[in-house]
C-alpha cells in the first residue's frame, strides 16, 4: 500500500541517519548524552529545520507546507521515535501557531508563516503557577494603553474612550515550553478586569519588538523527563504591544485557545505513538535477546502475551490516530468530541503499554547502563509529561462529559457526519481542505465515527458471509454495537447533572472513549482492508487479523467478558515479530526504518523535500517534484 504522508516519513526517517550508528548526529547515543546533561537539542533541531520540517508548521495558505494533518502526524511520529524531547522542543512552534492559524487576521498569518520560514521558534503561553489548567482564572492582564494607534485597527476598550493604541501586559506565564528561546508567543490575557468567558484575549507577542526591561525570563523547570526541553516562563512589565496582536476579536481568546486544542491535541497522539513505537522495539528486541530457562524470553507464555498485548494496544492506537488525524479534514464539526478521546486515550492506553514493557525488562527498564544505554527509562519518563499537554486527563474527559447530552441525543437519531468518517476510514481517499473555520466548541450533530458504526458492521458481515475468517471479528463488532448502546445509556444518566460532576460521569466518559477508538478500528479496516492486503504489512490486515486483536483489547478494557482472542494476539506477535526483524515499523503502514538499498536510492527524497545526502538534487528542483 503506498500511502504518501507515509511515504514521506519513511524518507524523513531515513535522512536522519541510522540511528544506532554513533556517528550519526540524530542518533541513540547523543540523546542519552543529551538527556544526561539535561542540555537543550540545538543541534537536531537545526537539523530538522535544515530538513525543512518547521515547513510543515505552516498551512500552505500562510507560504508554508501544511495541507495534509495524517502528513504532520507521521513526521511528528518519526521524530518521537528517535527522541520525545527533540519532537517537543521542535514541535512547539506548532503548537505556538496554532491560534493564529484559527482565528488570525491575513496579515497576522501571512507575517508569523514569515517568520516559521525564517525559523524563528514560537511558543504558546497559556499556564500559570497558581491556576494551571483553569484558564479562566488567569491573572496575566493587557491593559489598554491610549494614545495613537501603533498599527493596524485599533480595539475599543479604553477606560478613558479613547481608542487603545495597544496593550501594556503584565503578569508571568509558567511551564512554558521555549519561553526562553521562543521569539514569538502566543499570550492568553485578560483584557476585561472582570474576567469572564468573554473577558480573555490571545496576543501574538514578538520579544523582538520590546525593550529588554519590559520583560524577564523565569528559570528553567528541572523535569523528570525531557530534560533537556526549555520548560521555563515569562514575566511581563507593562510590555507595550501593538494593537494589530490581537489574535482575532478583543474577548474571543478563550474560544480561540480552545479550537486550537482541539488540533494540538490531535498532534499528542503523535508524540505517544513514537514512545510506543520506541518502547515496542526495545521490548521486542529485549525477548529475542534474552535467554530464560534455556529457552528465549519470547518463546516463553507470559512474555509473549505481553508483548502480544502491547503490539495489538500500539496498531489500536495507530488506528485511532490515523481516523483521527484525516477526520481534523474530513469531521472539523465534531473535533471537540474526536481531539478529547484521542488526548485521553492514546497518551493513556501508551502509559499502559510502556508500564506491562517495563515488567517484561525487570530491573533493565530502569538502569542507564546494562540495556540500550538505558533508552527505556528515558523513554518512560520523556513519555509522562504527554499526558499532562493541552489539558491534562481529567480536562479531556469533561470536555466528553459536557457534551453528553448532544452525544445521547444524536445516537438516538442516528446523526452525525457519517461522509465525513468513511472519508477518514478511506486511507486512499483524497482529504479536503482544512476549514478552520468549521472548527466548533461542541459536536451538534454528534459522532459520524460511531453513527457509522452499524453499517460498517453489516459490511463486516457480508464479507464474513463470503470468507469464514472474518466471522471473529464480526463478532466483537456485533458485540462492540451492544455494549455502545449501553455507554450511551449511562451518558443519559449524567447530562442533567447540575452540581459537581460525579466520578461515575467520568467512567462514562472513559468508556464512550473505548467505544470510539473501537469503533474507529471497525471503520478503518471496513473501509481500507482491501488495499492494504498486500506488501509488507498484508500480514496484519488480511483475515481482519490486527481488527480482532484491537477489539479483543478494547472491549476487555471495556469490560465486556469472554472477548479476548489469544489466538490473533498470537497472530499479531508473529507478524510484529517479523516486521521488527525486516528492520520495519510495527504498523498498520509498511514503514521501513532503513533504507533497502542501491536500487532505492533514487527515490530517497526526504519528506520535508530536501533531498538526502549523498549527491542532492537542487533545492527547488525537489521542492518542485515533491
Amino acid at each position: 500500500m503506498d500511502h504518501t504522508p507515509h511515504r514521506l516519513a519513511e524518507r524523513l526517517e531515513w535522512d536522519l541517519g541510522d540511528p544506532r550508528e554513533p556517528g550519526t548526529l540524530f542518533s541513540h547515543a547523543r540523546s542519552l548524552e543529551l538527556d544526561e546533561r539535561e542540555e537543550f537539542p540545538a543541534a537536531l533541531c537545526d537539523l530538522l529545520d535544515g530538513l525543512g520540517l518547521h515547513e510543515f508548521y505552516v498551512p500552505a495558505a500562510h507560504g508554508g507546507r501544511l495541507t495534509d494533518y495524517e502528513q504532520l502526524v507521521q513526521l511528528m511520529r518519526t521524530v518521537a521515535r528517535r527522541d520525545l524531547t527533540v519532537a517537543i522542543a521542535h514541535g512547539k512552534t506548532y503548537l505556538g501557531a496554532v491560534c493564529v492559524w484559527v482565528n488570525g487576521s491575513a496579515e497576522q498569518s501571512r507575517r508569523l508563516g514569515a517568520a516559521i520560514a525564517s525559523r524563528l521558534p514560537v511558543a504558546l503561553a497559556l499556564t500559570e503557577r497558581a491556576h494551571g489548567s483553569d484558564l479562566l482564572a488567569g491573572e496575566v492582564v493587557a491593559e489598554p494603553s491610549t494614545g495613537t494607534p501603533a498599527t493596524g485597527t485599533a480595539p475599543t476598550g479604553s477606560p478613558t474612550g479613547t481608542p487603545a493604541a495597544g496593550y501594556l501586559l503584565s503578569g508571568e506565564k509558567w511551564l512554558i515550553n521555549n519561553a526562553t528561546r521562543g521569539a514569538l508567543l502566543s499570550v492568553l490575557c485578560r483584557t476585561d478586569p472582570a474576567g469572564g468567558p468573554r473577558g480573555y484575549s490571545v496576543l501574538l507577542v514578538d520579544k523582538r519588538d520590546m525593550p529588554a526591561d519590559a520583560y524577564r525570563h523565569l528559570d528553567k523547570v528541572r523535569t523528570h523527563g525531557i530534560r533537556g526541553a526549555d520548560i521555563s516562563g515569562i514575566a511581563f512589565d507593562r510590555a507595550r504591544v501593538p494593537a494589530d496582536a490581537v489574535v482575532g476579536e478583543v474577548g474571543g481568546g478563550l474560544e480561540t485557545v480552545l479550537k486550537a486544542l482541539q488540533l494540538t491535541r490531535t498532534m499528542c497522539a503523535a508524540l505517544s505513538l513514537g514512545a510506543a513505537d520506541h518502547a515496542l522495539a526495545l521490548g521486542l528486541d529485549f525477548a529475542a535477546e534474552r535467554g530464560l530457562y534455556g529457552r528465549s524470553l519470547i518463546e516463553l507464555p507470559q512474555a509473549r502475551r505481553t508483548l502480544a498485548e502491547s503490539a495489538a494496544d500500539v496498531l489500536a492506537d495507530e488506528a485511532l490516530t490515523l481516523v483521527v488525524a484525516r477526520a481534523v479534514q474530513t469531521l472539523p464539526a465534531e473535533l471537540s468530541v474526536v481531539s478529547a478521546v484521542t488526548k485521553y486515550l492514546v497518551p493513556t492506553r501508551t502509559e499502559a503499554v510502556v508500564t506491562a514493557l517495563t515488567r517484561l525488562l525487570g530491573a533493565r527498564a530502569f538502569l542507564k547502563d546494562v540495556y540500550a544505554g538505558g533508552r527505556f527509562q528515558k523513554v518512560d519518563r520523556d513519555h509522562r509529561i504527554v499526558g499532562l499537554f493541552d489539558g491534562n486527563t481529567l480536562v479531556n474527559l469533561n470536555s466528553l462529559i459536557s457534551q453528553f447530552r448532544l452525544l445521547v441525543r444524536a445516537h438516538e437519531r442516528g446523526t452525525g457526519d457519517v461522509p465525513g468518517a468513511v472519508t477518514a476510514f478511506r486511507l486512499s481517499a483524497p482529504l479536503p481542505a482544512v476549514a478552520v473555520d468549521r472548527l466548533s466548541l461542541i459536536a451538534r450533530h454528534g459522532s459520524g465515527v460511531l453513527a457509522a458504526l452499524p453499517d460498517c458492521v453489516e459490511e463486516l458481515r457480508g464479507l464474513a458471509a463470503r470468507d469464514r475468517a472474518v466471522e471473529p471479528a464480526l463478532r466483537a463488532a456485533r458485540r462492540l454495537l451492544t455494549v455502545v448502546d449501553e455507554v450511551h445509556a449511562e451518558m443519559a444518566g449524567f447530562q442533567d447533572a447540575q452540581t459537581e460532576t460525579p466520578p461515575a460521569a467520568f467512567e462514562a466518559a472513559r468508556r464512550f472513549a473505548l467505544c470510539f477508538a473501537a469503533a474507529a478500528c471497525v471503520g478503518l479496516w471496513t473501509h481500507s482492508h482491501i488495499e492494504a492486503e498486500t506488501g509488507a504489512t498484508a500480514p496484519l490486515w488480511r483475515d481482519a487479523l490486527w481488527l480482532r486483536a484491537a477489539l479483543a483489547r478494547l472491549l476487555t478494557a471495556l469490560g465486556v467478558p469472554d472477548t479476548a482472542d489469544p489466538e490473533a494476539l498470537d497472530d499479531v506477535l508473529d507478524a510484529a515479530g517479523a516486521l521488527h526483524a525486516q528492520g520495519r515499523l510495527v504498523s498498520l503502514l509498511p514503514l521501513s526504518l532503513r533504507p533497502d538499498g542501491p536500487a532505492r536510492e533514487t527515490d530517497r527524497t526526504a519528506a520535508t523535500g530536501h533531498a538526502p545526502t549523498p549527491a542532492p538534487p537542487s533545492a527547488a528542483a525537489v521542492r518542485s517534484a515533491t
